[in-house]
């Protein structure tokens, strides 16, 4: 077994190019989903993806909570429809955002909690379910917040999906301040070793990670991120391929933990497959180190 697989987002026209550049994972991404998209797209999808190892999927962009009651049966049923396409499509997991708070205290859980319950009826048994983690306290999703919806919804088959760049703004304060290079000081390899054990606690059955660099712009006195092509923005890659490298081999692979691996490269598409190779290779090239 290899210690990870690793891959990008494609559509169906790009899973070929995929292929032949050696990648494991591909996950449909948001946009397919978001269209009127029939279901003999993703028998295709499954079809032509038979070379991956892994097929995951990123939900549409639908908040899992609101006020307004008719808001969430929309999202509810847009998401219930995504999930049967994902599973026809072959996928594994099923990657959500959460949104933004709603009440600011313990019934964003509650509500979030019923939210996905509706989402996953009748699937449960077919795909696991992933909460995606945030990037600033206004919205939902840091990992004590994951772990309390997951144990209100109390399913073996909802995990969590850390996007490293999204903790990284969360972690260091980026998200109030907007100093890159000073948050950038803070992410070193044992910062990432706390993340990437905070995950383990949270993860059954995958230990799936999200990644791509990041600056930003502020919005009023809301930062927001803007995702770009590798070595051009941040956090550096250095550190967190040392603390992967070390923490997969050691903390996983060493201890034959029952997880598959995943590393999904989430930067923009029209580096997307360089920047998913150029960050495969710094990662194995450290995990070499510690194989014994």
């Amino acid at each position: 077994m290899p210690i990870f697989d690793w891959g990008t987002y494609n559509g169906l026209s790009k899973l070929r190019v995929a292929e032949l550049l050696g990648t494991r994972l591909t996950e449909i991404p948001p946009r397919i989903f978001m269209r009127k998209t029939y279901e003999d797209y993703f028998r295709q999808y499954r079809e032509s993806s038979k070379s991956f190892t892994t097929i995951t999927a990123h939900a549409p962009y639908y908040s899992l909570l609101s006020y307004n009651k008719e808001v969430i049966e929309k999202s509810i049923k847009a998401m219930r429809n995504a999930v049967k396409n994902a599973v026809i499509a072959g996928a594994e997991i099923f990657n959500m955002h959460i949104g933004v708070k709603v009440f600011r205290d313990e019934r964003d859980i509650e509500l979030v909690a019923s939210t996905v319950k509706e989402i996953m009826k009748d699937f449960e048994d077919k795909i696991y379910f992933s909460l995606e983690t945030t990037y600033a306290p206004w919205m939902l999703g840091n990992f004590e917040e994951i772990r309390a919806i997951i144990e209100t919804i109390g399913s073996e088959k909802v995990i969590v999906s850390p996007q490293l760049e999204n903790i990284f703004m969360y972690e260091t304060a980026l998200h109030s301040h907007g100093k890159f290079e000073h948050a950038n000081k803070q992410a070193t390899k044992d910062f990432w070793l706390k993340v990437l054990t905070e995950t383990l606690k949270l993860s059954k059955g995958y230990f799936s990670l999200r990644f791509s660099q990041i600056t930003g712009i502020f919005l009023g006195n809301k930062l927001l991120k803007k995702r770009v092509p590798l070595s051009r923005g941040y956090p550096d890659v250095e550190p967190l391929a040392e603390a992967l490298a070390e923490f997969m081999v050691k903390e996983i692979y060493d201890k034959n933990l029952p997880l598959e691996i995943h590393l999904i490269y989430t930067g923009p598409p029209v580096t997307k497959f360089q920047d998913t190779i150029t960050l495969y290779s710094e990662i194995m090239r450290r995990v070499f180190l510690y194989l014994k």
